[in-house]
């Protein structure tokens, strides 16, 4: 509670350094908005006709995705026939030898240092080299090498036409003993009868399939991506032209390039964007100084103004981040995102209708060269819909209302998007139907967020909209239920006193509704004590009569600060709580004063003067001073023996000139001329409110 007092005082300080605070603030945002901006190229689907030609607006360059197969097929060609023994004859042959070992004692004598197990390991380890055995052209060979790949087991082979019952060459039998002899597990003569065992042999070859295509892929990847140069002013894509993803990299290559050419971090371009940031500023703050005085002047609402469009900013930011990393499907559908209408509806109805033209136009402006939009139909289609919403705002009473000003706004759309499709020559379209349907949803989106969002800035900025106004109003609600029941008399006087001060606030331009609204509650503290006061007495025997003038003067003034901690209590609005202090102002409880004096023999040394007085403060607004003149003139009217025009006169005039004498007024900036325009109004109202009906004659029989 102290923090949201605190809260609230600062924003009522209107200090001029916290002011500059908050543009510094709103200056350091909007300058990190246009520093990191989305580039827009032209969107562009495949499978589609061009609508429009593109020509490269900076060199640049892209990855040229069919020239770079075209030459990863020309490399991967480098890699020839692969073949392999025929594996069923390298385990036949194997057999073959097993069954000469042990049937044909004989090759004991030809190896007489070689055991069995030892033959059986030398053929084990000829048969998986074998297996292993490649053979190839010496271009793959060389390719194999050049990949830094083990090539030991690739043996060159030039293709004769056929690769069945042949042999192998000396060369290859003579590097595959080598190969097995330089483990030293075998002896010279044991390798060599192994190897004679199959040397003598011819081999079927078959080719190994599976290894070329790993091989070619293997070398496809060797070849780097091909970047092809594009210079500023090349054509990228004709009108009419179908669209290939050669062309959709083309303008993304374009736009990144583009967007590295900004130099987001160069010292130059993040002044550049303060610059600009600092010249939409400070221009703001001259025309609110020129055309709203009051505004700039006030820190709540410079404060609050700041707070909106920042946010709007971020639902802009945001959008355009979701439509960027969408499908290209979605880009293309959104064409025209309106966005603008969220910012302009919140200040109409939180500020002000001319305040909210301001910022429809700077919000238009602003997005319309930040965003990846079409800026020219961005600009037009945002800045229609906000003016409508304005001239649909006024007078916002019901939450509800708010859905219908975005339909109407919507509503205005629609023409605007059939003059954009009759600009590209097109009567109709399905973009058409398409955009429609987008900028409903949208508009949609703005309803729900102005309507979620307005209750947490009026608590936050302690500002009242005819909205909640019109809730506090609410007979039904617990608060004025129970009023109406514990004290009737009071609360048929607020509800007379609230429709006489609505009129008087309508005549000099001061809130009606508030007027209405907060004289509902102004008496509330009267709950506590509603049998001292006159309008609630219903016997004959007036209470007061028991007790001492300053008892009761103390009675009658509890009710301001009895009513002070009921709304605070109920959590009421700080305009209503200021209403019920400032009500009577520091005005003196003249009835019981005087009857203190003649209980003292009017000696006025003898009374304090101090003690009969309520303890403000005076008005500080409007419309504070105009509930207190019309509560003083209502309440007065009734001990009139004769309403006319002239004794009403007569008792506006000196009760309100009483008041002034009494410095009621020095603090709530009424002219003169306004102050006459409420008496004015005051004689008027009550004379219509107090006229005189026709006399109906008694009803009599007929005589018979």
């Amino acid at each position: 509670m102290n923090m949201n007092k605190n809260w609230q005082e600062w924003l009522s300080s209107n200090n001029r350094g916290w002011r500059l605070i908050v543009g510094f603030i709103c200056v350091f945002f909007l300058a990190l908005f246009l520093h990191f901006r989305e580039v827009r190229v032209e969107v562009l689907e495949v499978n589609t006709t061009a609508s429009r030609y593109i020509v490269a607006q900076i060199d640049f360059e892209f990855p040229d995705y069919e020239t770079t197969i075209v030459l990863r097929q020309q490399a991967m060609q480098d890699v020839g026939n692969i073949y392999q023994i025929d594996d069923k004859q390298i385990r036949d042959a194997r057999y073959l030898l097993e069954e000469d070992l042990i049937r044909n004692k004989n090759w004991r004598r030809a190896a007489p240092q070689s055991t069995f197990e030892e033959m059986y390991k030398a053929a084990d380890e000829l048969e998986t080299l074998l297996l292993e055995a490649r053979f190839t052209d010496p271009r793959t060979i060389q390719k194999i090498k050049e990949m830094g790949l083990p090539d030991n087991s690739y043996y060159e082979f030039v293709s004769e036409g056929t690769h069945s019952s042949i042999g192998l060459s000396p060369e290859f039998w003579e590097r595959t003993s080598q190969q097995i002899l330089q483990s030293d597990a075998f002896h010279k003569e044991t390798v060599g009868y192994v190897i004679r065992s199959f040397e003598a042999r011819d081999w079927n070859l078959v080719q190994d399939t599976a290894l070329e295509r790993s091989l070619q892929a293997r070398v496809g990847r060797t070849i780097p991506e091909k970047m092809t140069k594009v210079y500023a002013g090349t054509r990228i894509i004709d009108q009419g032209e179908n669209v290939t993803s050669r062309h959709l990299t083309m303008v993304q290559s374009m736009k990144q390039a583009i967007s590295e050419s900004r130099k987001l971090w160069d010292p130059l371009t993040i002044i550049a964007s303060f610059v600009l940031s600092i010249i939409f500023v400070t221009i703001s703050g001259l025309y609110f100084r020129i055309s709203q005085p009051t505004f700039i002047r006030s820190l709540r609402e410079i404060s609050l103004f700041v707070c909106i469009v920042l946010l709007t900013l971020l639902f802009a930011k945001f959008t355009e981040y979701i439509l960027l990393k969408s499908s290209s499907d979605i880009i293309g559908a959104v064409r025209f995102p309106i966005v603008a209408p969220f910012a302009t509806i919140l200040i109409c109805i939180l500020l002000s209708p001319r305040t909210a033209l301001f910022a429809a136009t700077f919000l238009s402006i602003i997005l319309s060269v930040s965003l990846a939009v079409d800026h020219s139909h961005f600009l037009i289609l945002n800045l229609v819909t906000s003016i409508v919403v304005i001239i649909g705002s006024r007078g916002l009473r019901k939450r509800k209302e708010v859905f219908t000003v975005c339909m109407k706004s919507w509503l205005s759309a629609i023409p605007v998007l059939f003059a954009f499709t009759f600009a590209e020559n097109h009567f109709a379209s399905y973009m058409l139907l398409i955009d429609i349907g987008a900028s409903f949803v949208f508009l949609l989106i703005t309803a729900v967020l102005v309507v979620g969002i307005l209750p947490a800035l009026e608590t936050l900025f302690g500002i009242i909209t005819d909205m909640t106004l019109m809730e506090y109003t609410d007979p039904s609600s617990d608060l004025l239920r129970r009023f109406a029941v514990e004290v009737p008399g009071t609360y048929q006087h607020s509800l007379v006193l609230g429709n006489l001060a609505e009129i008087c606030a309508g005549a000099i331009g001061a809130n009606g509704l508030f007027c209405r609204a907060a004289t509902l509650y102004h008496d509330i503290g009267k709950i506590n004590n509603p049998q001292f006061y006159t309008e609630n007495q219903q016997g004959v025997v007036n209470i007061h009569q028991l007790l001492t003038p300053l008892e009761s003067a103390q009675v009658i003034i509890s009710h301001v600060t009895d009513g002070e901690e009921i709304a605070k209590k109920a959590r009421l609005p700080q305009s209503f709580i200021d209403i019920i202090r400032e009500h009577h102002g520091t005005t003196l409880v003249y009835y019981f004063y005087r009857k203190q004096l003649e209980l003292k023999g009017n000696r006025v040394e003898e009374v304090d003067e101090a003690q009969f007085r309520y303890p403000g403060p005076r008005p500080r607004t409007k419309e504070s001073a105009i509930i207190m003149i019309c509560d003083t003139i209502e309440a007065a009217t009734r001990s009139l023996e004769i309403i006319n025009e002239q004794t009403l006169t007569e008792l506006v005039n000196r009760l309100v000139s009483e008041k002034a004498e009494d410095s009621q007024f020095d603090d709530c900036q009424l002219t003169f001329e306004e102050l006459a325009n409420i008496k004015k109004t005051l004689v008027k109202t009550l004379l219509l409110s107090h006229h005189v009906r026709v006399k109906y004659p008694k009803k009599e029989k007929p005589n018979s």
